[in-house]
């Protein structure tokens, strides 16, 4: 029988350590507690925002964007915050979703591809991530049109994915145009990350799905690749950073982080594509209303 993770919500052991860590990170802060009292709601955006993004594979940043655009987070603030909290609550799912294929999904068929399409995106993401951080590429639009145009766009995708396509049997080989279109999602989903603090693992998720890879499989994958990606942006962003939203929303989400998995193995795919495809469509439309 395989060995329950520590990091899950039943295990008291757990709970009492994050409540220790986090007690800790409260009080380090250089804010008066009364101060921070006033941002104590963000713990549920960080929580809602991880749930959705480890449940999806899409970056929390889908939750955030929108949310920090109504409070009127300038973009930079918007997007350096918006990492922050990611790499808590990716982190977390990333931890959850890893423990899960190495306990019961090691030896199977339709997981045979797992690391190797982490490894490659993972390394083009990189590439892709610091390229434009590095010469410093200007995102094509404002942060508030871009973001909301690709949540459109992939909505509309996704759906049509589901109506549109075949039932196929799962997928479980990866080919050489695999490879390459996982290098050119890397790349470009890099780059869309560094810009919206999203994009490479909704690309990845909707490739995989398109490829009939198993829906658990792509988005496990999809949430490793976005922590280590969020983990990559954080160092070129970290001055940017709210931190008083970070204290709330940042352990919140890894309490949506670890949850997420449970939600995932209890939903149907066509009902978890339909739950982000709904996300997105209604945070494009607020954004461009």
């Amino acid at each position: 029988m395989a060995k329950p993770a520590f990091m899950r919500l039943s295990n008291p052991k757990f709970i009492g350590l994050f409540i220790v860590l986090w007690a800790s990170l409260l009080l380090s802060s250089n804010h008066a507690m009364n101060e921070l009292l006033d941002y104590v709601l963000f713990t549920f955006l960080g929580t809602l925002g991880a749930i959705f993004a480890n449940s999806t594979g899409a970056g929390g940043g889908v939750v955030f964007i929108p949310m920090f655009a109504k409070l009127n987070f300038s973009e930079q603030q918007a997007i350096a915050t918006s990492f922050a909290i990611q790499c808590f609550g990716m982190t977390a799912g990333a931890v959850t979703w890893w423990h899960h294929y190495k306990t019961e999904k090691t030896d199977l068929r339709l997981w045979q591809g797992f690391k190797r399409i982490i490894f490659v995106t993972t390394i083009a993401a990189i590439i892709g991530l610091n390229v434009v951080f590095y010469w410093q590429v200007s995102s094509p639009a404002s942060l508030h049109t871009s973001f909301s145009w690709f949540s459109l766009v992939l909505g509309f995708f996704i759906i049509l994915t589901i109506y549109l396509l075949q039932p196929h049997r799962e997928r479980s080989q990866l080919y050489y145009l695999d490879y390459i279109a996982l290098v050119l999602i890397g790349l470009f989903g890099g780059a869309v990350t560094a810009w919206l603090s999203v994009g490479v693992g909704e690309l990845l998720v909707i490739y995989l799905l398109l490829r009939h890879f198993d829906i658990s499989m792509a988005v496990a994958a999809a949430v490793i690749v976005s922590a280590i990606s969020v983990w990559t942006a954080i160092a070129q962003v970290h001055n940017d950073v709210y931190w008083q939203v970070v204290l709330f929303a940042g352990p919140g989400a890894v309490l949506g982080g670890i949850f997420a998995k449970t939600l995932v193995t209890h939903l149907s795919a066509i009902k978890l594509k339909l739950f982000f495809a709904a996300w997105l469509l209604i945070s494009a439309a607020v954004g461009l209303s």
